[in-house]
This record gives structure tokens, C-alpha cells and sequence, in this order.
């Protein structure tokens, strides 16, 4: 699961005019389409301010974590974070896990999505995500963890959840592109 949000976003409601929040917000999907679909990823939903992926072993391959780990780093990068002043603050979210995916609903509207406790633990964590970051749960981190030797641990309290959430933060805000 990949939840990537735009910080701030209310307050530049108040102060933008529809028309241009709305092409901010094109700008940001086809970023987030384009390196999504280069990562194999399938793209469940383009809400408000929040891009919502599903990575999926049977359509990405057996490196669908990784792919994930990648696919956020380089929606960051695309926003310019890493390279120059980034034209807009996104932060990301990222868990594994088993889920249910597939059709919810009733009669004439149906959604195609994906639910369950990794769903929610993915979304919750990234609401900690400051601009340029990527927090990810330690179970990811064990995966790609060598991509980021240097990211710091940091154990979450979050709504709803019994148990604080081991997580790991990667800050591409200021980190310098490799040549």
C-alpha cells in the first residue's frame, strides 16, 4: 500500500483560485500516474489531495516491495525533491500486508479497493509523513532497508491502532541527488 498526500493542501484552497488548485492537482496525479504505472503498481484511487496504490505480487512480480520503495522515492524526486525547490509538499506512506482487494459496494455503485488493517496502518502513518518523506513500516524497511541504511526508527502512536507502529523515515527534503 502506497498513500502519497499533499501537506497543506486546505489552507492553499483558501488562498487559490479552483481552476489552478485544480491544475496543481492534474500536474500531481499525472506525476504520480506515470511513476506508478512505470512500478507495476495499480492505482485505486486520485482523492481530493491523495494518491492511493495497491502493489500486488501477482501483477508487479516478486519484487513488488521494492518496486514500491522505488515508485515513492522517485514520485518525490519528480516533485523535486532531491534536485531543486519542490513544487509541492507531498509525504508518503508505505505498508504490506494481507488485504482484501477487489469490487465493495451495492446495486449501481460499486468501487474497486482495497481494505483491511495494512490499508488503514499504511494511511495512518502517512499522516506523519512531513514534505519529502517517505515513512514506512519496519516491515517494509526489512525488505529495502539497505536502500536506506541511514533512515532513523520511530515507533508511532496512531488513531486507532492498540499497539504503537515501528516505522522508519526516509527524508529525501534535503538529501542530494547521486550522480
Amino acid at each position: 500500500m502506497l498513500f502519497a498526500d499533499v501537506r497543506g493542501y486546505t489552507a492553499r484552497t483558501e488562498t487559490t483560485s479552483p481552476e489552478d488548485m485544480a491544475r496543481l492537482m492534474n500536474r500531481f496525479y499525472a506525476a504520480a500516474i506515470h511513476v506508478l504505472s512505470h512500478h507495476d503498481a495499480v492505482i485505486d484511487k486520485l482523492v481530493g489531495d491523495e494518491v492511493m496504490a495497491l502493489f500486488i505480487q501477482g501483477f508487479a512480480g516478486k519484487t513488488y516491495i521494492e518496486k514500491m520503495a522505488a515508485s515513492a522515492e522517485d514520485l518525490l524526486r519528480d516533485i523535486g525533491f532531491g534536485k531543486h525547490d519542490p513544487w509541492l509538499p507531498v509525504g508518503i506512506g508505505l505498508d504490506f500486508g494481507r488485504a482484501f482487494v477487489g469490487n465493495v459496494g451495492t446495486a449501481g455503485v460499486k468501487d474497486f479497493t482495497a481494505l483491511g488493517d495494512v490499508v488503514n496502518t499504511a494511511a495512518r502513518i502517512q499522516g506523519h509523513a512531513q514534505p519529502g518523506q517517505i515513512v514506512m513500516t519496519e516491515r517494509v524497511y526489512e525488505v529495502v532497508g539497505s536502500r536506506y541504511p541511514d533512515a532513523p526508527f520511530a515507533e508511532l502512536t496512531l488513531k486507532g491502532k492498540r499497539e504503537p507502529v515501528p516505522t522508519r523515515i526516509v527524508d529525501l527534503s534535503a538529501a542530494p541527488v547521486a550522480p
